[in-house]
């Protein structure tokens, strides 16, 4: 979304921080023996005080009001009174949400409890690679140099990334152009940042694989190779200097 005006900057503030603030308490909320349906219901009740709407359940039917995947699970896992978290589980929640016309999207990784399976190192790759890159963002600035640090800094830290999920443009709808903010370079692709537009910039780091494939619920996403994958999102406002973090508030960088 391109902002012209102070009130469209207002309104892609104002459900940024509500996709940030239900992020941050559903973190907090989750705990061992609690099913992840639980925990989305929670979060489904944050959005209805303030007002929200879930994202991926307007655009695209999806049977939750947030993204719940857990261990093996890379994105979109579908929330489940069946799915039990337990003590060191590798946990994503994705939130994105509609209010007033704008959209905003944003999500983190953790470990629950104690780092029993050494999923630590993993998540703190992906959440300092998404900083370093955010911060590498101005206007004019091309977007496959972005996913060339983001999969370097991975390597260096003997990661992978996952090449067919990717951060796009946000503010009108919950997807829009640029549509293909990757997590490596694309070569051909020529595309510049443009100040005064509204981007969500994911990253997808990967212990063993570089695609993600579909599961058997028609949603959930998993690597193709295995292994395991840590996401971390921000919605942001591009400018000349320094980006300004719409979603700064769910605590993600800490």
């Amino acid at each position: 979304m391109s902002i012209s005006k102070e009130s469209e900057l207002e309104g892609m503030k104002s459900v940024s921080e509500v996709v940030a603030n239900t992020l941050k308490l559903m973190r907090e909320y989750a705990e061992i023996g609690m099913s992840t349906k639980e925990l989305d219901e929670y979060g489904g009740a944050i959005l209805k005080q303030y007002g929200a709407h879930s994202a991926p359940f307007e655009t695209y039917g999806f049977p939750g009001y947030t993204c719940i995947s857990v261990n093996k699970a890379a994105a979109h896992g579908v929330p489940s009174t069946k799915k039990i978290l337990k003590e060191g589980d590798l946990v994503n929640i994705d939130v994105s949400a509609e209010l007033n016309g704008f959209w905003s999207d944003n999500g983190g990784s953790f470990v629950l409890g104690r780092d029993l399976h050494n999923h630590q190192p993993l998540v703190d790759a992906s959440s300092k690679i998404l900083k370093k890159a955010i911060y590498s963002i101005k206007e004019g600035v091309r977007i496959s140099d972005v996913g060339y640090l983001i999969e370097t800094e991975a390597k260096k830290k003997g990661f992978k990334v996952i090449k067919n999920l990717a951060g796009h443009g946000v503010g009108r709808s919950l997807h829009e152009e640029p549509s293909d903010i990757l997590n490596y370079r694309v070569r051909t692709n020529r595309e510049r940042f443009k100040k005064n537009t509204t981007v969500a910039v994911e990253t997808f780091i990967s212990t063993r694989s570089n695609y993600a494939d579909t599961a058997k619920d028609g949603w959930t996403l998993v690597g193709d190779r295995g292994g395991y994958v840590t996401q971390h999102e921000h919605t942001i406002l591009i400018t000349d200097g320094d980006p300004i973090i719409l979603t700064q508030a769910n605590g993600i960088w800490v």
